[in-house]
C-alpha cells in the first residue's frame, strides 16, 4: 500500500521538491574552482610564501648581496696594502642622491611612487650629478608612460603637477664607500687583477670585506565583491542552472582579478627593460615601414640580446633542453625561459627569422610530445618559450604619434588629448625565483576564496527584507606580492602589426 503524501522529488514533472531545494552549491564551487585553475597563467610561475595567522599583514625577508657584486655597497672594508683602491672604474664614492616621490591627488587614490638615483663617481660632486640624472630620468620616463608630453625632466614635472601629481625630494647625499666590495661585478682584466686580495708573509689587518643586505617586503590586501538575486529569478528563469552559472562566473572573475593584479605587479617590477628597434623609450616606439621593414617590431636580435643580459644576471632557465623523441617531425628545444605575450604579437613571432634567414619560430606541436608544456604555451624562439595570455595587458596610445609617420601600419589608439598614438605591447620574461605570491591560510599555489551564499527564505528575512525574497552570494580573498630578484624579470616593449 503506497504511503500517503510522500516526500516527492520533482514530481509531477516541473514541480519543486516538497522537501525544499536540492541544489548542492558546494559542488558548484568546487567545479568553478577547478575551471578557474585552468586559466591561471602567471601564478604557475610563482614561488610561494605562506602567511600564518596572527602575524600581521606584512611579510619580510632579507636578501644578501654577493660579496663580488656591485650592489654590495658598504663601508665595512678598509684601505690596506693587500688591495689596490684606485684600479679601473671602481671608485670609492657611491651616492644615493635623489629619492624623488610622486604622489597622486586624493581623487586619484593618493598613490605614491619612489624613484631613486644611484651612481658611482670619483668624487662626491660627480656621483651626485650622475645620481640626480638617473632619478630625474626615471621620473621623466614615468611621465611619458602616463601619456604626458615632456621634452625634459623640468617639462615632465610641470606636466605631472598639472595632472595632479606632487613631487618631493625625500633625501640627498647618502654617501657610501665600496672599499669592502673588492671588484664588484667588473669583468675588466686590469680591475680584477688589482683587486685580488693578496696576503704577505706577515698577514695583518688587510683585505677586510663587507656585506650588505636589503629588506624585501610584501603586504596582504583583502578584496571581494557580491551579487544578489531574487527567489523568482530562480523559480521562473528559463535556465534551470542559473545559480550554478552565477557561482561559476563569480569564481572565474575573482581568479582573473588576481591574475590581473599579479600581471600588473610583474610588469611594474621588471628590473630589465628594453625597447625594440631604434626606440629609447615607450614614447619613441613607432610602427613605420622605414628601410623597407617594420622598424620597431620584435626581431630575433632583440631576443638574443635579452637572453645574454639575463644570462649575465645569473637568471636560471625555467626549462631543460628537450632532446626530441622518436615521433616523426619532433624538434629539439633549448633550455629556455618563459616569455609571456598577448595574442597581438603572434604574427610577429610566427614570421620571425634568425641571423641566417631561417625560420626562427618553432610551434609547440613540433616539440610538445617530448617535454612538459606550460599552460598557454604557443611555441619557442631561441632561448624563450612563448606563453600566450588572452588577457595580456598593454599600454594604449603610449607610443609615437601616428601622424609623424605616413606609413604607420601598427596598432594604435587615441589618447585623452585626442592624439592618435601607437599602442605599446609587453613581452614579459619571468625567471625562476624572481617573485613570490603571499598566501593566507592556503597552499600558496592557488588563491583561497572565501565564499558566502545565503539563498532566499525565512532564514535571512529581516527588517530590510521582511519577506526573505532576496538572496546573495559573496566572494573575498587576500592577495600579496613580493619582488625577490628584479634582475630576473625582463620586459621588452614593442609594437604590434595591424
Amino acid at each position: 500500500m503506497p504511503l500517503e503524501n510522500p516526500h516527492a522529488y520533482n514530481a509531477p514533472p516541473g514541480s519543486p521538491s516538497s522537501v525544499g531545494s536540492q541544489i548542492r552549491t558546494d559542488f558548484f564551487y568546487r567545479k568553478a574552482l577547478v575551471e578557474a585553475a585552468k586559466e591561471t597563467y602567471f601564478g604557475q610561475m610563482a614561488d610561494v610564501r605562506a602567511m600564518p595567522k596572527n602575524m600581521g599583514k606584512t611579510i619580510k625577508q632579507y636578501h644578501y648581496m654577493p660579496i663580488l657584486d656591485d650592489r654590495n655597497i658598504n663601508d665595512q672594508g678598509i684601505d690596506a696594502g693587500g688591495v689596490s683602491t684606485n684600479a679601473g672604474f671602481v671608485n670609492n664614492v657611491t651616492i644615493v642622491s635623489q629619492s624623488i616621490s610622486l604622489t597622486a591627488s586624493a581623487a586619484d587614490g593618493g598613490m605614491t611612487y619612489y624613484y631613486t638615483g644611484q651612481a658611482t663617481g670619483a668624487s662626491l660632486a660627480a656621483a651626485k650629478t650622475a645620481a640626480d640624472k638617473i632619478a630625474q630620468g626615471k621620473v621623466w620616463a614615468f611621465a611619458i608612460n602616463e601619456g604626458l608630453t615632456a621634452a625634459n625632466y623640468g617639462a615632465a614635472i610641470t606636466a605631472l603637477n598639472t595632472a595632479g601629481w606632487t613631487e618631493a625630494v625625500l633625501n640627498t647625499a647618502e654617501l657610501y664607500s665600496n672599499r669592502g666590495n673588492l671588484y664588484g661585478s667588473s669583468k675588466d682584466v686590469g680591475t680584477i687583477a688589482a683587486k685580488i686580495p693578496a696576503l704577505t708573509e706577515f698577514g695583518g689587518r688587510v683585505n677586510r670585506v663587507g656585506m650588505q643586505r636589503i629588506e624585501l617586503e610584501g603586504t596582504l590586501e583583502k578584496f571581494g565583491f557580491f551579487d544578489e538575486y531574487t527567489q523568482e529569478s530562480m523559480d521562473f528563469d528559463t535556465d534551470e542552472d542559473l545559480l550554478m552559472h552565477i557561482t561559476s562566473e563569480s569564481v572565474k572573475a575573482a581568479n582573473e582579478i588576481t591574475e590581473d593584479q599579479l600581471q600588473i605587479d610583474l610588469l611594474n617590477g621588471a628590473g630589465v627593460v628594453r625597447f625594440t628597434g631604434n626606440a629609447s623609450s615607450a614614447a619613441t616606439l613607432n610602427g613605420s615601414t622605414a628601410l623597407g621593414g617594420l622598424e620597431d617590431t620584435i626581431v630575433y636580435d632583440d631576443l638574443v640580446k635579452l637572453s645574454i643580459e639575463l644570462d649575465n644576471n645569473r637568471c636560471p632557465k625555467n626549462t631543460k633542453i628537450i632532446t626530441g623523441s622518436r615521433m616523426v617531425d619532433t624538434k629539439v628545444v633549448n633550455a629556455a625561459r618563459y616569455a609571456y605575450i598577448g595574442s597581438e604579437l603572434i604574427p610577429s613571432f610566427m614570421r620571425m627569422t634568425d641571423y641566417h634567414g631561417v625560420k626562427a619560430f618553432l610551434p609547440v606541436a613540433q616539440y610538445g610530445d617530448a617535454g612538459t608544456i606550460a599552460r598557454g604555451e604557443f611555441g619557442a624562439v631561441h632561448d624563450f618559450r612563448l606563453i600566450v595570455v588572452p588577457e595580456m595587458m598593454h599600454w594604449d596610445a603610449a607610443g609615437a604619434n601616428v601622424a609623424d609617420y605616413t606609413d604607420e601600419i601598427c596598432m594604435w589608439s587615441t589618447d585623452s588629448a585626442g592624439q592618435e598614438k601607437v599602442n605599446v605591447y609587453p613581452i614579459l620574461v619571468i625567471g625562476d625565483g624572481s617573485f613570490t605570491t603571499v598566501g593566507f591560510q592556503t597552499d600558496g599555489k592557488t588563491v583561497k576564496f572565501t565564499i558566502t551564499h545565503k539563498g532566499p527564505g525565512k532564514e535571512i528575512a529581516d527588517r530590510n527584507d521582511p519577506y526573505g525574497e532576496i538572496g546573495f552570494y559573496s566572494i573575498k580573498w587576500y592577495y600579496g606580492f613580493m619582488l625577490l630578484r628584479p634582475e630576473r624579470l625582463a620586459l621588452i616593449k614593442t609594437v604590434a602589426e595591424l
